[in-house]
């Protein structure tokens, strides 16, 4: 098992690392600034203008094999930078759920769906969010979905409500992958399907949008989707009916690797920053980093990041070369342990600032609510953990 960095990576790790010195980490208030003012559903000025540069630079769809011909032991330590800043990864092209909708259409799309959706996402042009939890129903068991999915001559009428459908209430949002039943007395995993719906199609309506304790996440945000007696051609369908769970387990194993990485990215500048802090501040006669239970958190937390990190790009490395399935049991532990991981050391270095680190003039608060919010994302804890202990029973 080789887990060392290629050059490839090595090198664009040095360029991607620049290039967020440069242009990202200084512009942080300033797309605080921007996105508390004027229509907040719009894109980001501030965005569309690093988009060009990272664009002009290469450092474009580094998510996608096809496209940057990184594995994705490859890509592991670029995610991870992008991380640092959560907003970050939308300038270079890899931020979900569009890079998870790009994969899906890579993978199992027409060469007409490719032209019509793939082609405009990967150049950056359009957005689009992924339909699958549903508010009535306990959707970390994904065979609940009711929303309905019936045939009618050559088109399909889609019913449903659904939530948490990240980027709906974007303004270049164009697409909707909705997952619903094609034939409910099927098998129990050959019930569903996934199929991809304009935006724009009469019956489609974006009820309201979800705030995140607090963050509506502006410009992309978390949408309420209504469908109702929605029509879309019957050749919108993914790979046939009866395949949405098969298309489900190939979008998620990459996406999760994606989402830990960042999280990691996360977890290192939280450290970094409370290790500042504990130089620069003094409490009871000495500095903060001469406290003992200081000290101790902060080499706790080396600690954590590093193992965390190891079982990330482990798991990277076996999907790249034994394929997804032969990784699920490590993708369902990389999505317990790094969230959790995450949230204890931003908690620590919350605690390191005081008051200013639950304000805004840092962005642990917004570090701790990504990272929260991803104990649930892709599938609870609970859901992850009995799936690891089945496989550990089956041996």
């Amino acid at each position: 098992m080789n887990l060392n960095y290629s050059e490839r990576s090595l090198e664009l790790r040095m360029r991607l690392s620049a290039f967020m010195d440069a242009h990202v980490y200084p512009n942080e208030s300033a797309f605080i600034d921007e996105t508390a003012t004027g229509d907040r559903w719009q894109p980001s000025e501030l965005i569309e203008q690093l988009k060009a540069k990272a664009k002009a630079e290469g450092l474009w769809n580094l998510f996608l094999p096809s496209e940057s011909g990184l594995t994705n032991l490859e890509y592991a330590p670029l995610a991870e930078i992008m991380g640092r800043v959560t907003w970050a990864s939308e300038v270079f092209n890899c931020s979900a759920p569009d890079t998870g909708n790009m994969e899906v259409l890579h993978m199992y799309g027409t060469d007409e769906q490719k032209e019509r959706w793939l082609k405009p996402l990967l150049a950056g042009e359009i957005r689009s969010c992924f339909s699958m939890t549903e508010p009535a129903v306990a959707s970390s068991d994904a065979t609940n979905i009711e929303s309905s999915i019936v045939r009618d001559g050559d088109t399909y009428i889609l019913n449903g409500k659904k939530w948490w459908s990240t980027g709906g209430g974007d303004a270049r949002c164009k697409l909707s992958i909705f997952m619903g039943k094609t034939d409910p007395t099927a098998a129990k995993h050959l019930q569903q399907s996934m199929i991809l719906v304009p935006m724009d199609t009469p019956g489609v309506t974006v009820k309201r949008m979800l705030n995140v304790m607090g963050y509506d996440d502006a410009p992309n945000g978390h949408a309420e989707i209504t469908f109702e007696n929605v029509r879309v051609p019957a050749s919108n369908i993914l790979l046939g009916e009866g395949r949405g769970f098969e298309i489900a387990q190939g979008r998620l194993g990459p996406g999760r690797v994606h989402h830990c990485m960042r999280l990691i990215g996360v977890a290192e500048r939280s450290l970094e920053l409370m290790c500042e802090r504990a130089r620069s501040r003094t409490a009871f006669g000495k500095t903060i980093a001469e406290q003992g239970s200081v000290r101790q958190q902060i080499a706790e937390a080396r600690c954590s990041i590093d193992q965390a990190r190891l079982l990330v790009l482990r798991t990277a490395w076996l999907m790249d070369t034994q394929g997804n399935k032969a990784a699920r049991r490590e993708i369902a532990m990389i999505k317990a342990v790094v969230p959790r991981m995450a949230l204890k050391i931003i908690d620590q270095a919350m605690q390191v600032h005081g008051g200013g680190g639950v304000s805004q003039d840092f962005p642990l608060a917004q570090f701790w609510i990504y990272a929260r919010s991803l104990r649930l994302a892709d599938g609870p804890d609970e859901v992850h953990l009995e799936s690891i202990a089945k496989m550990e029973l089956s041996n």
